[in-house]
């Protein structure tokens, strides 16, 4: 920050952003929705973002990814991404300090605090090097988001780190960077729009008799959520049993295709897999969390998890892997249960009996399909974790206090 710079009471703040809503398709999206409303009480805030124009108060911009870099090549797309990159830090002068959001924005907040000398505050909501199965997406521009995610969280003034996970993970990958940078600041959910609720309708309308038990996956169609593991779980589940997957948006062509064919191949199979293949607008999600017997978490790798609090706010218990952040607050036999996972040696960090590990997913599952009882305690008891240490307006009086300390 320039010295002498009076930036009063309600510093101005440019969130910087891949997703914003309506362009929303993963935790990081949500979080900074939730995060830019929350803050709006505390500080001046900015969202840029990219995509099309926003009709929203706390949007001061959006931005497209250029034209001239079309083309189906995977290397190109991470072109686009630095594009909007450049064009974001033209258009930022005038904010206090930057905080950028994923690699996708990163670079954006670096270049801004070269060009406006302001601080730079990075959230990290995963790590490049810890996603080896982004080649396969990205191609040669595998490189470039690393270089940008490197470049950016190497020169920040602070880190958030989303769980204490996370920041472990953080001086692992980047071991130059000083610890007292990092601070621990937790995801949140908005325990009024995830609650558990009545109504019906979204389960009808997509397939799921409301009068059979059923398990259910919200998340992306991708390696790290680990659905194909998933999916071997399935075959194991007791018959009778529902398999929700509300999946969709596919990293590749190619794993698109492995999971259509892995549903199909369990048409036969006891359990009845309905596939809702895309993203649902979040009142017909909570739908789906709250009559749910169990919500299913099978990443390979998760710095926090935030679908997971989304369930647990609507009363449902949780089986999750035991990574990363879902370690923080999924505890075993209270709240859920975890599924440990040990990484194999491949390039796409699977696990290292898969077999193994899709069948203590599935002996947690049914565990939890055939104790009611114990099901309805695990959801209240998630309820209330939610409840006393999840909630927004703390998260954002966190960011907001770390802002403050680095503009003096």
């Amino acid at each position: 920050m320039s010295a002498g710079r009076d930036v009063g009471d309600r510093p101005a703040i440019g969130l910087l952003t891949k997703e914003y809503p309506p362009e929303v398709y993963g935790g990081a999206g949500v979080h900074v929705a939730e995060l830019a409303r929350a803050l709006a009480d505390l500080v001046d805030v900015r969202v840029h973002a990219f995509g099309a124009e926003r009709d929203d108060p706390l949007v001061a911009a959006s931005y497209r990814e250029w034209d001239a870099l079309a083309g189906d090549a995977p290397h190109l797309a991470a072109l686009r991404t630095v594009s909007a990159d450049l064009a974001i830090a033209a258009g930022v002068e005038g904010v206090d300090l930057v905080h950028s959001h994923t690699w996708y924005a990163n670079l954006a907040g670096h270049l801004a605090k070269l060009i406006y000398d302001v601080p730079h505050v990075v959230s990290t909501h995963s790590l490049e090097p810890l996603r080896p199965w982004k080649r396969e997406q990205l191609g040669g521009g595998y490189a470039l988001s690393s270089f940008c995610e490197r470049t950016a969280v190497e020169g920040a003034d602070a880190i958030i780190a989303v769980s204490k996970g996370m920041r472990d993970d953080v001086l692992r990958a980047y071991p130059s960077i000083d610890p007292d940078k990092i601070e621990v600041i937790y995801n949140g959910v908005d325990p009024q729009a995830y609650r558990r609720v009545e109504d019906t309708t979204a389960l009808i309308d997509h397939g799921i008799d409301p009068d059979r038990p059923y398990a259910v996956f919200v998340g992306r169609i991708t390696r790290q959520k680990g659905v194909v593991h998933l999916l071997d779980a399935a075959a194991l589940l007791p018959a009778g049993t529902q398999l929700v997957l509300c999946a969709g948006a596919p990293d590749t062509p190619e794993i698109a295709a492995e999971f259509r064919t892995r549903v199909a191949e369990l048409e036969d199979a006891p359990v009845e897999v309905i596939w809702i293949e895309r993203m649902l607008p979040q009142p017909e999600i909570a739908q789906l969390l709250s009559h749910a017997q169990v919500f299913v978490c099978p990443s390979i790798y998760e710095p926090f998890g935030i679908v997971n609090l989304e369930a647990m706010a609507c009363g449902t218990p949780v089986v999750a892997s035991a990574v990363g952040g879902i370690v923080e607050y999924v505890v075993p036999g209270d709240n859920g249960w975890l599924v440990e996972f040990e990484p194999g040696d491949d390039a796409l960090g699977s696990p290292v009996d898969p077999a193994g590990f899709a069948r203590e997913f599935a002996d947690r599952i049914t565990q939890v399909l055939q104790d009611g009882d114990a099901a309805a305690e695990m959801g209240r008891n998630g309820r209330r974790l939610v409840e006393d240490h999840f909630g927004w307006p703390a998260i954002a009086e966190q960011t907001a206090a770390l802002y403050r300390r680095l503009l003096g």
